[in-house]
Parts: structure tokens; C-alpha cells; sequence
């Protein structure tokens, strides 16, 4: 059987003042012309199809859309789970309605044999999914409590939950049968840190929202992972299992990655094999650093979005106007230059985010976590886009 692997397509999601949406149609289009040139038979989707619970119509248009064309009719599947940005109730009520056009759509954590493992006729044998939409901190999944005491750690209660989909994929699955499992979750030693904040919401990184390796089923043939955005193999897994990545460079902790989709081949008794099929759509989002005059003189940056960090003398209170009439991909400047402190910290030029930091140093006599920032940060973008 051959699966295309998709994940944490984001639709919606802007870049500060800068809509994507062309971005969006162009990368869904690439993703349905592979599903299509490599004969595939099945696609699971892990989670964050949206940027927001409740998307913009004309997102959710594309998004329900796009899978509906990946599922071809109904000749090829789609296995869709929900992620941390997506809403779970939006998910089920929108179920029965794509069900018809072979797309499967999977909000809630629920028991195998009422949703949680989806079996299906595909055009190469029976497939059979567990799927594991994401789990919030605070949720308590009931037919779990039924048979276990519910408690312990994030990790202990996502390990629960995989061990119970895999005993149910044991006695359902066939020998000639396709088995997998598709979820939304952070596996202990992903790559996530970068220089600049990742679209991942940072909240969710971290040892709270972590599960371990041991959480990865080893009786499947593949595990279809969402929630990172680098596309990378889930650390410590016993069975082909990978993180597909997001469907573009969303933002700049993502600058430089090469998005994908994966392709996996199954065959009874063997190791699903796993290749990436690189995606072209989507402009690139690149950090550039240098004095105006170069920087302005090469025209390898009109395509991009970029983050630019200009050397001057001082302040130069006009370099977003000339950065903006220059680029129209711009969305970050600042002026990097020697500052004279007299004692006092210098606050203009510098990010907000990192004067925020050096505001709760000082009044909490430590760093804030990683989280606090990320939410600061988008918090920030998102007042940004409510302005432009």
C-alpha cells in the first residue's frame, strides 16, 4: 500500500501584515498533483489543518477542499486528526458531512471500536488507523478511565492511549493488512530550538505536553506523526515513524527548512520504506544582516519574506519606510548599532519580546520560560495583523 504523509498545514496563518493565502492554494494544489503522480492509495493527515479553531471562511473553504480532492472521489482515502490549533468540535460536527467524498475526519480521543481506529477499503487492501487527535493537559479521555485509573504524567496518559489503540489494531488487523497509527503529539528529543520563535505554540514544548518513546507502538506499520514543524524521524522509534512538518515556512524559526510530504510503501512482513517528496511552493523566509546599500542592491531578496537587521550609526527612525518601498516581503527591521547606555538601559530599536525579558529578569530574578515568550510573541503578531 502506498500512504502520502501530510501534516500541520496551518491555513489561515499569517505572517504579521503579509496574507498567505495564495501560498496556501499553490502548496495544497502541489500536495494533490503528488498524491495523484505517485498512484497513491491512502493519505493521513496528523493534525493542525488550520491555523485557528474557528478559520476564516475562505480557509476553511481551501482546507476542506483540498482534502476532498486528495480523496479523489472516495479512490483514496484521507485520514485527517485534529491538532492543538484545530477545534475538535468543528471536526465532528463537520465529519458526516466529508464521510461521503472518503475523507475521515477525527476530533475527539475516542475507544477503537467507536472511532479512535478507522478501518478502510483502500485500492490495495484494507487499512486500519488509530488515530490520536491532540491532548490537551487537562483532558480526561473516558474510556480510558473505564479500564485505568486516569493519572500520572502527560506521557503516561498518551502511552495509555497508544497501547490501548495497538491491542486493538492486533485483533483487527489481518496479515495482508496495512496498520498505522496517526497523532498529534511531541516526542521527547525532537529539534525544535532555533533563534527566533517557531509556530509550534510554545506551551506545548516542553516537558508537560512531552511523551516518550515508548509511546511510539512498535506493532504498526508506520506512525504518521503532527505538531513539529521540522520535518525529522520521531527520536527513538522501533518502526518507521516521522514528523511530515508544516506545509510551509510559516515563520522565521523555520527560514531555511525544505518543506515535504512523505511517501511510504508498505509490504506484509517487511519495514515500510519511507521517502521525502520535497514541496516548491511557498516563498522562502530569510534572515538577512548587512549595511542598507548592499542589502538593497541584491535581488535575490525581492521573492522572499524577510527579516532584516541593518547596520547603522543610530537610529534611523525611516528604515521600515525604505525597507518596505524596497521590499514588498518585508516584515521585520531593525537597527544594529553601538549603544551608549550612561547606566540606563537603552530600550529603542530592540524587540519587544526582548525587552519583555529583561523586564521579568529584573522583577522576578529570573529568566521567563520559553513558553511565557512564545506567547508574548504571538500575542504580538496578532495585534500586528489586527493593525495592518
Amino acid at each position: 500500500m502506498r500512504i502520502l504523509h501530510t501534516s500541520d498545514w496551518h491555513i489561515g496563518k499569517r505572517l504579521e501584515r503579509h496574507d498567505r493565502m495564495d501560498e496556501y492554494r499553490d502548496a495544497v494544489d502541489e500536495v494533490v498533483d503528488i498524491a495523484n503522480s505517485e498512484n497513491t492509495d491512502l493519505v493521513l493527515h496528523s493534525g493542525d489543518l488550520f491555523d485557528r479553531p474557528l478559520p476564516p471562511v475562505e480557509a476553511l473553504r481551501l482546507g476542506l477542499d483540498g482534502l476532498v480532492r486528495l480523496a479523489d472521489g472516495g479512490r483514496r482515502p484521507v485520514v485527517v486528526v485534529a491538532g492543538n490549533h484545530d477545534a475538535p468540535e468543528l471536526f465532528e460536527t463537520l465529519a458526516p458531512f466529508l464521510l461521503p467524498f472518503g475523507v475521515h475526519l477525527v476530533g475527539r480521543i475516542k475507544p477503537p471500536d467507536e472511532g479512535g481506529v478507522v478501518s478502510i477499503e483502500t485500492a490495495a487492501g484494507m487499512a486500519h488507523i488509530a488515530c490520536l487527535p491532540f491532548l490537551r493537559a487537562a483532558q480526561v479521555v473516558d474510556f480510558m478511565a473505564r479500564v485505568d485509573q486516569w493519572y500520572g504524567t502527560y506521557a503516561d496518559r498518551i502511552r495509555k492511549i497508544t497501547e490501548a489503540y495497538a491491542a486493538a489494531l492486533g485483533g483487527q488487523a489481518g496479515p495482508n493488512d496495512a496498520t498505522a497509527l496517526v497523532a498529534h503529539f511531541m516526542v521527547g528529543g525532537v529539534k525544535v530550538a532555533t533563534g527566533a520563535p517557531r509556530g509550534e505554540r510554545e506551551l506545548h514544548i516542553g516537558e508537560a505536553y512531552a511523551a516518550t518513546d515508548v509511546s511510539v507502538p512498535t506493532a504498526v506499520d508506520y506512525v504518521a506523526m503532527g505538531h513539529i514543524h521540522a520535518p525529522q524521524p520521531v527520536p527513538g522509534a522501533r518502526v518507521p515513524a516521522h514528523y511530515a512538518g508544516s506545509l510551509l515556512q510559516l515563520d522565521f524559526g523555520e527560514a531555511g527548512e525544505q518543506k515535504r510530504v512523505l511517501i511510504v510503501d508498505t509490504t506484509p512482513g517487511a519495514p515500510a520504506s519511507v521517502r521525502s517528496v520535497a514541496l516548491k511552493a511557498g516563498r522562502s523566509l530569510l534572515r538577512v544582516e548587512g549595511a542598507w546599500d548592499a542589502v538593497a542592491a541584491r535581488t535575490d531578496l525581492d521573492d522572499a519574506f524577510l527579516d532584516l537587521t541593518i547596520d547603522t550609526d543610530g537610529p534611523d527612525p525611516g528604515l521600515m519606510d525604505r525597507a518596505r518601498d524596497r521590499f514588498a516581503g518585508v516584515v521585520k527591521v531593525r537597527a544594529r548599532y553601538e549603544r551608549s547606555t550612561d547606566g540606563r538601559p537603552i530600550m529603542a530599536g530592540r524587540p519587544l519580546v526582548e525587552l519583555y525579558a529583561e523586564y521579568h529578569r529584573e522583577a522576578h530574578g529570573a529568566d521567563p520560560a520559553g513558553g511565557l515568550l512564545a506567547l508574548f510573541t504571538e500575542i504580538e503578531s496578532e495585534l500586528a495583523d489586527a493593525t495592518s
